[in-house]
């Protein structure tokens, strides 16, 4: 004979415990704070960004139409007028093609040189060494335009003023590179190296084929922040060179705005030189960025 066992009715779904009202209002404050930040950050985001609007703007308008109204961001006769008068009738393509080559040998050369210093500073025992870095943070508490005369009595002298030797080798050297390497070998446990060298590799195929693989965020930086530095230095290249032929864009630009074409205000003219001389800053920026943020993932733990 056998049972029915009626089921048990289902316990009901335990109602979810009130929020305090002490809770609620802190979420409210923290909302309204979150909003204010998300507003001040956009005003402050416009501010930063209006004169590059402004200055993209200016380059399409009409000399009448930028004297009238210079911050205006909608032109109201759209012309590329000032673009056709800089390749017709300036050096910009020449000051390009300079600036073009001082920059790729200058980030080569400082990303290899800060590469190799700052690994030496930071694993190769050597007599001197703290010495060495002392001096090398020294550097970098002395302000540029203190160094400009001295920079050019020395490339005076070793005869290479007016040429790409005299634009390019003084600016090799960067003390902030080499920190910021040496800071980052050292972050890098030394117990890669050491296995590296029970293998048989030497100081320098360590160096190259282990430990700066390894640092490519560290590389990156110094790639941008060199590329960077070098395509918008002007001061070096007034005091290093002299010849029409070697002027670079910062150089020619600054030329322009002192009214080299023509007279008058000049504004769509000197802002479209502008505007084409920050492109490939922007366009290196942003594509070794992205591998900033891809390498930074890989990070070695020990």
């Amino acid at each position: 004979m056998s049972t029915t066992v009626a089921p048990s009715p289902a316990p009901e779904p335990a109602s979810a415990p009130e929020v305090p009202q002490r809770i609620k209002n802190r979420r409210k404050k923290v909302t309204r704070g979150v909003w204010i930040s998300y507003v001040v950050l956009i005003i402050l985001a416009i501010i930063y960004i209006f004169p590059f609007l402004t200055q993209v703007a200016t380059s399409f308008k009409t000399e009448p139409d930028a004297a009238q109204d210079p911050l205006g961001l909608i032109p109201q006769h759209w012309t590329f007028a000032a673009y056709e008068t800089l390749f017709a009738n300036s050096d910009f393509p020449i000051w390009g093609r300079n600036s073009f080559i001082v920059t790729v040998f200058v980030t080569a050369g400082r990303v290899f040189f800060n590469c190799l210093a700052g690994y030496a500073l930071a694993r190769i025992n050597f007599r001197g060494r703290g010495l060495v870095f002392a001096l090398l943070v020294a550097v970098m508490a002395v302000p540029g335009v203190v160094l400009l005369i001295p920079k050019f009595l020395v490339i005076n002298q070793l005869g290479i003023y007016d040429s790409y030797a005299g634009m390019i080798l003084p600016l090799l050297a960067d003390a902030a590179g080499v920190f910021i390497m040496k800071n980052f070998f050292e972050s890098i446990p030394p117990s890669v190296e050491e296995q590296a060298r029970v293998d048989g590799a030497g100081t320098f195929r360590t160096f190259w084929s282990i430990v700066l693989p390894m640092a490519r965020p560290a590389v990156m930086t110094i790639v941008i922040l060199s590329f960077q530095g070098s395509w918008n230095e002007l001061n070096h290249f007034i005091i290093s060179t002299q010849d029409p032929a070697l002027t670079t864009l910062t150089k020619g630009v600054a030329q322009l705005a002192s009214g080299q074409l023509s007279q008058g205000t000049q504004y769509p003219l000197k802002l479209a030189a502008a505007a084409l001389t920050t492109i490939p800053v922007a366009i290196v920026f942003f594509i070794f960025q992205k591998k900033i943020m891809n390498a930074s993932a890989g990070a070695v733990k020990e």
